[in-house]
This record gives structure tokens, sequence and C-alpha cells, in this order.
């Protein structure tokens, strides 16, 4: 894709994730408790997610209607396709819905384009914040905050002693986190819902996100493309490059890390 290709679908996958996002914060100020079904694998799904996920595919579809889209919800209904096509949109509408539930505001709307099995632009909408990271290649990660421009972000080199150390409070291993944290000289932890804590990491506000559990690619995605562009990196535990249109689209654990 040439640069004006790739600028455009940035935009438009960022359009899509803000729309998203003003659907989901109606669902989430709403007086009540949202309605929750739970999917097959037991995480739950609310309005709010299946909402989004429709104003995201319609906005993809009409705005690059030869790229296909993979979205969370749909393949819960609809399944997954059986490999991945070379260039594919990767959408988690509503990425924490734990968090959402929670009501703690750390919940995210991740797009990425993947193609030849890498993410090569991604937003991480943060409704609730007003907040966008963005990137589409190396050297143009930003982060936007409402109506003012978005800034350039770049994550910061990991240092040797007093990393911190950013993790889910939803999800993590104890056991082998604990263990991660006693390799390290002197870390220091923060606790984060979704996919923000790859937007911390790219941001410089923390080094480094360690996840031993399984996650689906939607997860992961966006947030790679922007960790990257901003010059960190993610990788699979034993360092081999973290790919993407895996069997099943799901993730084993990986390291995220800044420079």
């Amino acid at each position: 894709m040439s640069a004006g290709e790739i600028a455009a679908l940035l935009d438009l996958a960022r359009h899509a994730a803000q729309r998203a996002g003003v659907a989901i914060l109606e669902v989430y100020n709403a007086v009540g408790a949202p309605d929750v079904r739970r999917k097959a694998d037991d995480s739950p799904v609310t309005r709010a997610d299946e909402r989004a996920e429709a104003i995201i595919v319609e906005i993809l579809r009409a705005g690059a209607p030869g790229i296909p889209v993979i979205a969370e919800e749909s393949a819960e209904r609809e399944g997954l396709p059986g490999a991945a096509p070379p260039r594919f949109w990767l959408v988690d509408p509503l990425d924490g819905t734990k968090e959402f539930l929670r009501r703690n505001g750390e919940f995210t709307v991740n797009i990425a384009l993947v193609e030849r099995d890498h993410p090569v632009l991604g937003i991480v909408h943060v409704p609730a914040l007003a907040e966008t990271f963005a990137a589409a290649g190396a050297g143009t990660a930003t982060r936007q905050h409402g109506e003012a421009p978005p800034r350039t972000i770049m994550a910061r080199p990991v240092p040797s002693r007093g990393a911190v150390v950013v993790h889910s409070r939803s999800h993590e291993d104890n056991e082998r986190f604990t263990a991660y944290l006693a390799s390290l000289d002197a870390p220091t932890t923060r606790v984060s819902g979704s996919a923000i804590k790859f937007g911390l990491v790219a941001a410089g506000e923390a080094d480094l996100y360690p996840r031993f559990g399984p996650t689906m690619e939607w997860d992961t995605a966006a947030g790679q493309a922007v960790l990257e562009a901003a010059g960190g990196s993610v990788t699979t535990p034993d360092g081999a490059p973290f790919r993407y249109g895996k069997p099943g689209f799901r993730n084993t654990g990986f390291f995220a890390r800044g420079r």
C-alpha cells in the first residue's frame, strides 16, 4: 500500500472506533445495569459490544469494501474463516467488557489492519477518557485526547532497574506473574484494563507488559501496531515474532516491551 492509502485507512478506522465509542458510552451512561449474556467461552457480552461492532463493520465495509472484516461478536455467531485472508481487519468492538461492567472506564475499541500476518495499522480508542492511540508504521504512533491534535508518542528504553510492569486485574496468572516480577530488579507495577496497557508502554508510561494466559488476536493486534510504531516490540515468550492469522485466531502468551 502507498502512504496515502494506509493514511486513508487509518482515518477510516479512527472514525469507526470513535463512532463506536459514542454508542458504547450511551449504554455505559444509561440508568440501570446493561443486559449481559454469556458466550460459549463464558465471557460476557453486552448490548454495547453488539452495537459497537455493527457500527464498525458498516463503516469499514463501506469505506474499504475489498478488505474482509473479522470481528469478535460476528465470529461468535457465524464462526471464523478456516484460513486468514492476505489482508483483513481485526476488530474488538469492546475490549474489556469486564471493566465496562465494573464501570471503571478501562475499556477500549480496537481496530487493526493485518497484512501478511502482521498488524500494519492500529487504533486503540478509550471512550470513557476520550483518548485515542493510533499508528500506521514506524514513527507514526500518536495519542489524541478529545478534539485536540494527535501528539507523537515514543516508547522509552526499558531500564535495567525499576522497570514499570503493567498488568491486568482480570486475567493475570498470579504464580507466573509473581515469578516474572522476581526475575526483575526492583520493578514497580501498574494495573490497567484492556488494550490500554499497550498504549501505556507506547507512551513511555510503562516499560513491560507480560501476558501469560491466552488471548484472541483481536485483543492484541491494534495495540501491537501502536507499540511497534512507537519503537517497542511484541514477541512470543521465547522471543519469536508475534504473528496473526493463526489457527482459531488464538494467541498464546506474549511479552510487550518498550525500547
